[in-house]
C-alpha cells in the first residue's frame, strides 16, 4: 500500500514522501478501511511539516480525515462494503491517519456515511465542514433563526468559513463574509454571501467595549483581536460560535458584552464529539449543504501534492476545500 510517510532525522528535521509500505505496519484497530479520499486541514499542515507538537511518534502517517469502504471489521456495527467517514479522535496526530490507501482504526471513531453523500463529497466537507455544521447547530440551539439580521462568518474563504457560508445561505440566513483577500469576494458571493466585509475593517481592536448592534450570530474561525471586536458588535442575546484561532489564541476583550447584552460565546470542538452529535451533524450536512456550492470549493490533489499543500495551508494560501484522491 502507498502512504505519505513523515520521518524525523537525528537533528529533529522532518521530511515527507510517498512510500510503498506493508499493510502489517498499520496500527491496531477493529476496522480496516480502504481509504478513497482525504483532505487538508491546518492540523494536517502541522503534521506534514514540523509536527506542531501534535505528532507523538515517527515515522508517521498524517491525515486527520478520511472516507472510504470497510475492508475488514471485528466489530458487528460495520461489515465489509460499508461506506464510512472519520474525523477527529486525534487520528492523523497520535494515530496513523488517512494519507494512505488503507487505515486501521477503532470502530467507535467511525460514522456511517449518510445517504446521498459520496466519499468524495464527505472529504470536501471534512473536519472543516463538519465543524461548520456543528457551529451552525449550536447557534440554532441558542435561538438563531433566519430573519433576525446578518450572520457574520470570519475567515470566510477558508475551509470552515466556506462551508459555513454555504450552509447558512441555504438555510435562509443573510451572510456577511469576512476576508482579507479581495479576490475572494466573487467566490464568497457564489457561495451565498450577501455582504463582503474587509478584514481590516474588523480586525482592529477598539477601546469601546460595545459598538452598534450589528450581527445576529457569528461563526468565528479567527479568534484574537477580531473575535474581541465582534463580541462588542453582537445583537442582544446573540451568540458567537468560536471554531478557530487563525488570528491568535489570545482574547483581548472585556466581559461587558456578556453582562450588558447577554452575548453568548460558544466553544466548538470537533475532535471528541460524541457519536450521536456526529451522526446528527453528518445527516444535516447531507441535507443542508448545497452540493453544487460544495463542488465549487473543491481543489483536487494526490498524495504527491501533500507536502506542498501542507506548507501552503500553514501560510493561509489554501482556499476552499482540498480533496485528496489517495489512490491517484
Amino acid at each position: 500500500m502507498r502512504a505519505l510517510i513523515v520521518e524525523k532525522d537525528d537533528e529533529g528535521k522532518t521530511s515527507a514522501s510517498v512510500q510503498e509500505i506493508e499493510e502489517s505496519r498499520l496500527p491496531d484497530g477493529e476496522v480496516t478501511v480502504a481509504v478513497e479520499y482525504s483532505t487538508v486541514n491546518y492540523k494536517d499542515g502541522l503534521c506534514i511539516g514540523p509536527g506542531g507538537g501534535l505528532v507523538r511518534n515517527y515515522p508517521h502517517v498524517p491525515g486527520i480525515d478520511f472516507a472510504g469502504t470497510v475492508e475488514t471489521s471485528d466489530d458487528p456495527r460495520y461489515k465489509a462494503g460499508d461506506k464510512v467517514v472519520l474525523t477527529g479522535w486525534r487520528v492523523g496526530e497520535a494515530h496513523w491517519g488517512g494519507y494512505a490507501e488503507k487505515a486501521r482504526v477503532k470502530a467507535d471513531w467511525l460514522v456511517p456515511l449518510p445517504d446521498g453523500l459520496s466519499t468524495r463529497a464527505a472529504m470536501a466537507v471534512g473536519t472543516a465542514g463538519f465543524t461548520a455544521m456543528l457551529a451552525v447547530m449550536a447557534l440554532e440551539k441558542h435561538g438563531l433563526k433566519p430573519g433576525q439580521g446578518p450572520v457574520l462568518v470570519t475567515g470566510a474563504s477558508g475551509g470552515v468559513g466556506s462551508v459555513a457560508t454555504a450552509i447558512l445561505a441555504k438555510l435562509g440566513y443573510e451572510v456577511a463574509g469576512v476576508t482579507g483577500r479581495p479576490e475572494s469576494a466573487d467566490y464568497l458571493r457564489d457561495l451565498g454571501a450577501t455582504q463582503i466585509v474587509a478584514r481590516d475593517e474588523i480586525a482592529e481592536t477598539v477601546k469601546r467595549p460595545l459598538e452598534s448592534e450589528t450581527w445576529a450570530g457569528c461563526v468565528d474561525a479567527v479568534g484574537g483581536a477580531m473575535l474581541a471586536r465582534v463580541l462588542g458588535q453582537m445583537k442582544y442575546g446573540a451568540s458567537v460560535a468560536a471554531v478557530g484561532l487563525a488570528g491568535g489564541a489570545g482574547l483581548p476583550a472585556t466581559v461587558v458584552p456578556f453582562l450588558l447584552r447577554g452575548v453568548n460565546l460558544l466553544g466548538i470542538d470537533s475532535v471528541m464529539q460524541p457519536y450521536e452529535n456526529r451522526l446528527e451533524a453528518w445527516k444535516r450536512v447531507a441535507t443542508d449543504l448545497p452540493m453544487d456550492k460544495l463542488e465549487a470549493m473543491i481543489k483536487p490533489a494526490t498524495l504527491a501534492d501533500l507536502p506542498g499543500l501542507g506548507a501552503d495551508i500553514l501560510k493561509g494560501q489554501v482556499r476552499g476545500r482540498v480533496v485528496v484522491d489517495v489512490n491517484a
